[in-house]
């Protein structure tokens, strides 16, 4: 045998996913998006991990159950459950100390749909009881398997003779294992494709952008992972840090790497007999203890799920909300039970609850990429640290001593704060909060250019010479359709930073525009004098997101609604939270609310949704954002565009009141009473929204951002270097 080959037989499975994980990150590297396509060999080799999984959950909680009695049962409750309070005590105070390490932020969003929508209930009688046990086992329902078969384990406790059924159990189980190793010989090859697609697609933006959550916690994770847990089992039992970390090592670097708690249970079964049989520690039930409490405990929200909590707090520093004692006992309370669930149920709920934006997710979803596997990491050494100590407990073989737990807690303190510390430093010395969304905004451009336009800055003194031709008729004969627009109605119309009109409904009057062939001209209007500039033929349409208002369906006549707007109020940052539902803005003293004239409301339209508050009218929403109104708790728009106003001024919050959503129509006001304009505005609306893309387009710019930003490729060595593809 040659030097080369015994090099390659000593190397582990452990050292081979690395070596593959370092191959996919610079595969990812050098090739970038065009990586893309590897993602879906990572998701097969994922599902190829996942075949045996559940039914090993079945059958061994089964077999571990039955061969005990039941008093080794009821011990196992109560010192599992001790040390499941422990544990979940270290994660949220972890989690709670973290945010120390963040530094200064201000951050804005644009308008997105999941601040309206109110999230589904949590069916956790479906989750967690299983009325059709197979329903359940088919649709990967872990907790409801895993309860069936504690109750069946649970019943075979006092049958007698059932000794078979154990042994037929017991067989099924190991021959699941064998399979699992059979398909974890493959995990170099799924590793490479995962790391390859995820560093091909990540862009270096989005991993700066994160980079203080990313950072903290990452910190928090290595610091639990590497330190404060497997250091648990000095003080208490025989086990040796450096052998729990090493006879662990291939599904810790496997979990790690494919993100996934799930695919590496068995092996995390088989590490902790292992262990117990190196240190010559087994007894008589010490393999069926931990057939029992991997499966089970692998149901309750472990540090590896709990640890994602420190996003919600990452969102309350980002988007500059604050906390208060009763609200961080809601969120350790109502977070560990929430993830009962999933994390992507989970997440949401808590966003929405601690009245955070719910586009805050997408952030979360970017992370996942790194953090998810992190957190994987995490979980698997929280479950084989807590399987060692609640087996050597119910064994028999854990000893207190007291002097090392000491120790053990006051060294962990010093680790812990000299970590945040230093976290902090580094954070507050590598992140410059500089805030460009109210330049992104201001810089907009306008997606419909093939139009002749003229922009006039002021409204002719004298009105047109009257004219009986009727409004279509004039505008076909002259070729000129008169706009009449709002300078400053963001994100519907305004001027950017290059004093170009610019907005939703400039890019609509266009629009209008090129399908009728002809000039567009635009005349400044305001929410005033826009019923008196269309009777007197001055414009012959307001394009600029009028609300249609019962008042204004007296003076003007309307098109049909082309955007169902959401109302909302625009509060200070901090105090979003008390704007989320209408009974607690009811229960706010003194509440002073301001209504631009955009919104086209009467203070009176208020009097049955907030009877106690006052109302007072501003001209503009500016108005209120440049603090001319200090007595203003909080103005009426909509959501749509008060997410865009709030893009200018971070410092101020959309808060939508839930679970009643009020909707405002926003159509476009014709001149005087001509129904034939208004119908045909109504029919081309129609038009625009069911047989063309640009609506949607425009749409997607203008109110969620998108192509707001110019999205340049990946960089990659092949493109940036090397320059073989444009």
């Amino acid at each position: 045998m040659t030097a080369q080959a015994q090099s390659r037989r000593k190397l582990s499975l452990s050292s081979w996913i690395l070596i593959a994980m370092a191959a996919g990150i610079l595969c990812g590297l050098f090739f970038g998006e065009y990586c893309a396509f590897l993602q879906i060999f990572g998701d097969a080799f994922i599902r190829l991990l996942q075949i045996t999984i559940l039914p090993y959950i079945f059958v061994s909680l089964m077999q571990g159950l039955g061969g005990l009695s039941y008093n080794q049962a009821r011990q196992l409750a109560i010192k599992a459950g001790i040390l499941l309070l422990l544990f979940w005590l270290i994660v949220f105070a972890v989690i709670l100390l973290m945010t120390l390490s963040f530094p200064q932020w201000v951050s804005a969003a644009f308008f997105s749909s999941a601040l309206v929508e109110i999230p589904p209930p949590v069916d956790f009688l479906k989750l967690y009881i299983p009325s059709n046990p197979f329903a359940s086992l088919a649709n990967n329902m872990v907790p409801a398997v895993v309860l069936f078969s504690i109750l069946v384990g649970v019943a075979l406790i006092g049958i007698e003779r059932k000794e078979t059924l154990i042994n037929g159990l017991s067989a099924t189980a190991n021959a699941l294992i064998r399979v699992t190793n059979m398909i974890v010989k493959l995990t170099p090859f799924g590793v490479f494709a995962i790391a390859a697609a995820a560093a091909g697609t990540m862009t270096i933006e989005e991993f700066g952008r994160l980079q203080v959550y990313l950072i903290s916690f990452n910190v928090a994770v290595l610091l639990l992972t590497f330190w404060v847990l497997p250091m648990m089992l000095a003080p208490v039992t025989p086990f040796k840090y450096r052998d729990v970390v090493l006879l662990s090592r291939d599904a810790l670097v496997t979990a790690f790497t494919t993100g996934n708690l799930f695919v590496v249970l068995t092996v995390l079964t088989e590490n902790c007999k292992s262990l117990f049989e190196k240190y010559k520690l087994q007894r008589e039930k010490t393999d069926a203890y931990i057939d029992v409490i991997i499966p089970v405990s692998f149901n309750f929200p472990n540090m590896g799920k709990l640890i994602m909590l420190l996003f919600i707090l990452f969102a309350t520093w980002f988007t500059g909300s604050d906390m208060g004692l009763k609200d961080y006992a809601t969120f350790v309370f109502s977070g560990l039970l929430s993830f009962f669930g999933g994390v992507d149920v989970a997440l949401p709920f808590m966003l929405d609850l601690m009245r955070l934006p719910a586009d805050m997710y997408q952030l979360y979803v970017v992370t996942g990429i790194v953090n998810g596997r992190f957190a994987t990491l995490l979980a698997a050494m929280n479950l084989i640290v807590f399987t060692l100590l609640a087996t050597a407990s119910l064994t028999g073989v854990m000893t207190v001593n007291k002097k090392k737990v000491l120790v053990y807690v006051a060294t962990s303190l010093l680790i812990t704060a000299g970590v945040i510390g230093a976290t902090r430093a580094y954070l507050g010395f590598a992140v410059t909060n500089q805030y460009q969304k109210d330049k992104l905004l201001a810089g907009m451009q306008n997606l419909v250019g093939a139009t002749a336009k003229v922009v006039h800055r002021e409204m002719p003194a004298d009105p047109p010479p009257a004219d009986d031709r009727n409004v279509l008729e004039r505008i076909g004969q002259t070729g000129v359709l008169r706009v009449g627009y709002h300078p400053d109605n963001l994100p519907f119309s305004f001027f950017n930073i290059n004093d170009q009109l610019v907005g939703f409904d400039v890019d609509m009057a266009l629009l209008l525009g090129l399908d009728l062939g002809v000039r567009v001209e635009f005349y400044p209007i305001t929410f005033r004098t826009m019923a008196e500039a269309l009777d007197e033929h001055r414009v012959d349409i307001v394009m600029a997101g009028v609300h249609m208002t019962t008042d204004r369906l007296r003076q003007m006549n309307f098109s049909e609604s082309y955007l169902d707007a959401t109302a909302a109020f625009v509060v200070r940052d901090y105090r979003r939270g008390a704007f989320t539902h209408p009974d607690e803005i009811r229960q706010i003293k003194n509440l002073k609310i301001g209504i631009p004239r955009t919104m086209g409301i009467h203070e009176g339209d208020f009097q049955l949704y907030l009877p106690d508050a006052k109302m007072t009218t501003i001209e503009s929403p500016r108005d209120f954002f440049s603090n001319m109104h200090p007595n203003i708790d909080a103005i009426v728009l909509t959501a749509e565009a008060g997410s865009a106003w709030t893009l200018i001024y971070p410092n101020y919050e959309v808060a939508v009141p839930k679970p009643d959503i009020v909707k405002i129509p926003l159509a476009y006001p014709v001149a005087g009473r001509d129904d034939e304009m208004a119908d045909f505005v109504s029919r081309w609306v129609e038009l625009v929204h069911k047989q063309r893309l640009d609506y949607e387009r425009i749409y997607d710019h203008w109110i969620l951002g998108a192509e707001a930003e110019e999205k340049k490729p990946r960089w990659s060595v092949i493109r940036n270097v090397l320059g073989w593809v444009e």
